[in-house]
Formats: structure tokens, C-alpha cells, sequence
């Protein structure tokens, strides 16, 4: 099967450079062209325009920054994408955005999966991200061996908008995660203990997390460079209060953090890195949080 991968960015780049890695017949397209040609050496082909790439080739994958953008992209994929295709959307929408954009989508006879990837820009890097699917089962058997080569754990969470769901709640603990971390890093080093010990004995505790031991240690390292926004991150958690609503399911712990994370893009802006929500708590405690021995990376 021929596939298409719009959308070449921090995460897409990545995915799309495994699915070329894997053997897959790629053509790719982003509207800054200079992202693309990291593809072109690989083997990709590049197109001039999302429409010009739905028209050669038989499914369509994407990673975008918004659900607004998802839906133009869309809407211009479906001018040439053949009836019978399949839309697999990377990109983290709301479950109401993936049920409406689906119903697009099947109008013109293609149908959608869903596929949000969580784990961090340096594992879809690898190859090695979690991939969450929403979508028909028989669609997901289809693709899955193009699944699989962007990530190593695949999982089927049932109809359209699941994955939202799940894709959701992850993110929501990870940001939850990352206040708290830098918390408990401030406390260490005010404290006076050595910040590298800290660190390494919090992952080697019972309060230890995946973000501490990630993204922990590009706040050590002071690049904070996790290639993921403030921006993005409320997005997904003014996804999460939307879910507490509808759910009726008090989130005091994410009301607290997206309020954090406003502060935090008042005083950065929303370009910044998620991460540096921590230098919140450093500048107003005149306090960095800095260890020798940390990556500026993550790998």
C-alpha cells in the first residue's frame, strides 16, 4: 500500500521517517518544504500541496497542531483521495472532533482511524512510540502493520473518539506529573541535597514516573527541549475539563495544573517547551534547577 504522511513536524517527521525506514512507498508533504527534505533523502517523494498527495496514493496519515487545521487539511485531501482510502489522523483531537471529522470523511467514502501517539518525541524518533487506535476493528488490522512500524506498543481502544479519551487522560497525567516534579526537585535542592542523587533516587523510588525520568532530566540540563509546547499542552488539558464535565468527574488536580500551565504561557509564551512550566517555580524562588551529567535531549 502506498501512503501519505502530511504534516512533518516535531512528532510527524518522526513517524513518517519510520514508516520510510520500514520499506513503505512514502510521499510526504508539509507546508514548510525544508521539513520535508530530510524524507526526499531517504527515498520519499515530496508533493506541492496536501491535495497533490492524496491523489497518489492509496491512505493518508497526518500530524497537525489543532483540530482547526486537521479539518482544512482534511477538507483538501478529500478533493483527490480515492473512495475505499483510509484517513489515520496521528494528531491529538477531542473525541467529538474525531467523531465530526470521520462523519466528513465517510461522506466522500474514506474511512478514518484515529491513531494519537504518547511516550515522548524521542521515542516516536526510534520508532518506539505507544500508538492509541481508535476506530473499526477490521480498519485496524488493515494498517496495522504500518502501525507497527511507528510504534512498538499498539493499542485498539475500540470505536472512533476512544483514543481521544485515553490519549487525553495520559497527557493530563503527564502534565500533572511534570508540576509535580519540579516540586519535588525545588524541595530537594532548597533542601540542600545533591539534585543528581535526588533525581537518582527518586527513580529508584515508589514516586518515581515516566516524566521524571524523561523529561526530569531536561530541566536538569536547563534546555527544558522536549519538543512539545505550552501551547499544545493546554489544548489537551482544556481537553481534559472538557471530559470531567461531560463525565461528571471532578478533576481538581488538572484544574490546578492548567491553571499553572496559563501562568506559565503568560510568562513564556506559547511557543515555549512544556517543560518549562518548572522555571515558573525557579524564577519566583530565585532557584535553578540544574545538574551536571543531564542531556540537553533526550535519546
Amino acid at each position: 500500500m502506498r501512503y501519505g504522511y502530511i504534516g512533518l513536524g516535531h512528532l510527524g517527521g518522526h513517524l513518517a521517517a519510520s514508516l520510510i525506514r520500514a520499506g513503505y512507498e512514502l510521499t510526504v508533504y508539509d507546508r514548510d518544504p525544508a521539513l520535508a527534505e530530510r524524507h526526499r533523502a531517504m527515498g520519499a517523494t515530496v508533493a506541492g500541496s496536501a491535495a497533490e498527495l492524496a491523489g497518489q496514493v492509496d491512505h493518508v496519515f497526518t500530524c497537525l497542531p489543532s483540530p482547526q487545521v486537521s479539518e482544512a487539511v482534511l477538507a483538501e485531501v478529500l478533493t483527490t483521495l480515492k473512495e475505499g482510502a483510509t484517513w489515520i489522523e496521528n494528531s491529538t483531537l477531542g473525541r467529538d472532533d474525531v467523531v465530526r471529522l470521520g462523519g466528513l470523511a465517510k461522506g466522500s467514502g474514506v474511512e478514518m482511524l484515529e491513531a494519537p501517539v504518547t511516550g515522548g518525541v524521542h521515542l516516536a524518533a526510534k520508532g518506539a512510540i505507544t500508538v492509541l487506535v481508535g476506530g473499526p476493528e477490521a480498519l485496524f488490522t488493515r494498517h496495522r502493520p504500518a502501525l507497527e512500524a511507528i510504534g512498538t506498543r499498539i493499542f485498539h481502544m475500540g470505536p472512533l473518539g476512544s483514543a481521544a479519551v485515553i490519549k487525553v487522560i495520559t497527557n493530563m497525567l503527564a502534565f500533572i506529573h511534570l508540576v509535580a516534579d519540579g516540586e519535588a526537585l525545588m524541595l530537594a535542592k532548597r533542601g540542600g541535597l545533591d539534585l543528581k542523587k535526588s533525581w537518582e533516587a527518586i527513580a529508584a523510588s515508589s514516586g518515581t514516573s515516566f516524566v521524571h525520568e524523561t523529561e526530569g532530566q531536561l530541566i536538569l540540563n536547563g534546555s527544558y527541549d522536549v519538543g512539545f509546547s505550552m501551547d499544545l499542552a493546554l489544548k489537551d488539558l482544556g481537553f481534559a475539563m472538557g471530559f470531567g464535565r461531560e463525565f461528571g468527574v471532578p478533576l481538581d488536580l488538572a484544574a490546578q495544573v492548567q491553571q499553572t500551565f496559563l501562568r506559565g504561557r503568560a510568562a513564556y509564551g506559547g511557543t515555549a517547551q512544556s517543560t518549562q512550566i518548572v522555571k515558573l517555580l525557579e524564577d519566583v524562588l530565585g532557584t535553578d534547577l540544574r545538574a551536571e551529567g543531564f542531556p540537553e535531549r533526550l535519546e
